[in-house]
């Protein structure tokens, strides 16, 4: 992330922010993902979320959306997911499943405001899980909303939320 680096330098010298291949500036800022925005309204990054998903399932009707925005970190992506099951779910069911699923670690200590972090999740197989809670817009049980991320040169987004998906689906 060269450009996410020169912008730093340049902001700390109170100097001219360049943007190169982004076209908004990244530095302290977050902004829609740069890519092509369909007629459907979703960018082609949200697009492939949705198409990997599904191919990876092998369900074409599978329901799911994305937002996609660029957040200036130099490694790890992060996802917010809310996912509806069958019968009713709870926090600690949901733990209890991930924290046997391979290369999942928790990472969800309310008490200490201490949830899953892009800085911690770079460079490292394992993607970082937490921030699990009842959605509470249900009022089924049935909705749990949890926070991830993962070092996504190592491991990509779509399939991290694939792969806990597909455990919590047991």
């Amino acid at each position: 992330m060269y450009e996410l680096d020169a912008q730093v330098k340049s902001y700390a010298a109170g100097e001219p922010i360049k943007k190169e291949k982004f076209p908004h500036q990244i530095v302290n800022n977050i902004f829609s993902h740069n890519s092509k925005v369909a007629e459907n309204g979703y960018n082609e990054e949200e697009m492939k979320m949705v198409l990997e998903t599904r191919k990876i399932f092998g369900d074409p009707k599978i329901m799911v959306t994305a937002t996609c925005v660029r957040v200036p970190v130099p490694r790890a992506h992060s996802e917010s997911i809310n996912i509806e099951f069958e019968r009713p779910m709870t926090p600690d069911e949901v733990r209890k499943i991930l924290s046997k699923a391979p290369g999942v670690r928790i990472v969800d200590d309310p008490a200490a405001n201490y949830f899953p972090m892009p800085l911690e999740a770079s460079g490292q197989d394992l993607v970082l899980v937490g921030r699990i809670r009842q959605d509470i817009s249900r009022e089924d049980g049935r909705g749990i909303e949890m926070f991830v991320s993962g070092d996504q040169i190592r491991k990509g987004a779509a399939t991290n939320a694939v792969q806990i998906a597909e455990k919590l689906a047991l």
